[in-house]
């Protein structure tokens, strides 16, 4: 009988597809990461399925596009009765699972985040680096205050948290911990840390390693503004300004020195495979739950828009010895296809449900990824009191070439030819010389939407 595998599944928080070097960024430092990317598979273009937390997770989790499993909001009360968490399927086959960090799939606002029928055995919950919870509902605010250390003052010191009481350090703290447990079991550890995720407040030893004189700045025209301020009614965190204005070099500073405490980190936990020997027989997954905008466009933070930065999202699988080495794989992917893998990784039948592909054969050998587009969704998911908006609609449809956005709810989309406009400032939407590519984009999308996440209902037993 094949051994079943171990799962690593390290996912951060709004972590961009391009902040990663061995991906072409030489502005950030992340050589344990680089290493990861050089003895396995990167997908560089693997878009999630909604721009924010709570509705992007739920789909990974579940195998559905967000509108399917009815979870587009971030600040939810609850969460669906089914289909049952992927996390779910695989401890019920036979896996021990462990969560680390954040989850996110119910609201964590003004009380501790509720307990799903989640499978996970092991659960070491922080839904962010803040002591705003009840004692014994957070497990790293506990962990701050058994060290003798106050949390809340160390946030707002000069130095910010020191990296040895940092969240991300625990994360470690606690996965090293438990990979090194002897067991009889394989075993599934999904570590979620809060960074790079906005404030961005790196502790000071690693603001001091990057300058903002030396960041590349955003991708960002004078154009833009005006781009921005006629879908100003559309919800997003803050409004368009120049890079200036937002101070955005000294921002991506911070945000290029969390990811490097995410590297250093994670590097921790890899080397507590190697030193339990289990490096060989463990997948392991790097990923995000969607991008920041980081000054793109003039704008920062997240909400309804599809922009490369917010929807593209880090993708590496690493097994030595069984997935492909050092491959830089550029088809279209989804996060879905991300929680189809890890269903046929452990020998789960993919639901019939399920909305995601198997990557397995192309991670395996070389191969074309199943999809030739890619969607992604923001249906009413931020309170509009903090965005400004009035609770937007929006999909994106991307084909290789080609990305369309839609804002139903106001009349406006955005078509960008990436080929030619990799960084999207030609909007040809209202391009008369581009009208017939519109029409035929707006009817695959809405085909698309149709055939993707309209729910049928129950079971048909019978003709009638």
């Amino acid at each position: 009988m094949i051994k079943r595998p171990n799962i690593l599944w390290y996912c951060t928080d709004q972590q961009r597809f391009d902040t990663i070097g061995a991906l072409g960024n030489p502005h950030v430092q992340t050589p344990h990461l680089d290493s990861l990317v050089r003895e396995g598979i990167a997908f560089t273009h693997a878009y999630c399925q909604s721009p924010v937390c709570t509705p992007s997770r739920a789909s990974f989790m579940t195998g559905l596009y967000p509108s399917r499993v009815h979870n587009t909001r971030n600040g939810n009360d609850r969460f669906p009765g089914s289909p049952p968490l992927i996390s779910k399927l695989i401890a019920d086959s036979g896996y021990e699972c462990g969560l680390i960090g954040k989850f996110h799939l119910v609201s964590a606002g003004e009380r501790p985040e509720p307990r799903l029928d989640d499978g996970f055995s092991y659960w070491q919950h922080s839904h962010a680096p803040r002591d705003d919870w009840p004692e014994g509902t957070h497990a790293y605010a506990d962990w701050v205050r058994e060290q003798g250390q106050d949390l809340d003052a160390m946030r707002t010191s000069d130095d910010r948290v020191d990296p040895e009481y940092h969240q991300t350090k625990w994360a470690s703290d606690c996965a090293v911990d438990f990979v090194s447990e002897k067991r009889d079991k394989p075993w599934l550890l999904n570590i979620n840390v809060y960074d790079p995720h906005p404030p961005f407040v790196p502790p000071a030893e690693y603001a001091r390693r990057f300058k903002a004189e030396d960041m590349p700045g955003p991708y960002f025209k004078e154009s833009d503004l005006d781009a921005q301020k006629a879908l100003r009614s559309i919800d997003f965190q803050g409004e368009p300004a120049t890079p200036e204005d937002l101070d955005v070099k000294n921002i991506q500073a911070k945000y290029y020195a969390m990811i490097a405490q995410i590297d250093d980190q994670f590097a921790r936990i890899l080397r507590a495979l190697d030193d339990t020997g289990q490096r060989d027989n463990t997948v392991i997954i790097f990923t995000s739950d969607h991008g920041e905008a980081l000054g793109d466009h003039g704008l920062m933070k997240k909400g309804c828009r599809f922009y490369e930065g917010l929807t593209r999202v880090p993708l590496i699988f690493s097994w030595p010895g069984v997935f492909q080495h050092g491959r830089q794989c550029g088809d279209l992917v989804e996060l879905l296809d991300l929680s189809a893998t890890l269903l046929d990784l452990v020998g789960i039948p993919i639901p019939e449900y399920h909305q995601g592909r198997s990557l397995l054969s192309v991670l395996k050998e070389e191969g074309a990824s199943p999809r030739k587009s890619v969607r992604c969704e923001y249906f009413d998911a931020l309170d509009s009191q903090f965005t400004g908006g009035s609770g937007s609609f929006g999909t994106m449809y991307r084909t290789e070439r080609y990305k369309l956005s839609m804002y139903h709810d106001k009349g406006l989309g955005e078509l960008y030819d990436l080929e030619n406009d990799p960084w999207e400032f030609e909007n040809l939407w209202n391009d008369p010389l581009h009208a017939h590519l519109k029409n035929r984009l707006v009817l695959e999308s809405f085909n698309s939407h149709v055939n993707l996440t309209t729910d049928v209902g129950s079971k048909r037993i019978a003709p009638m």
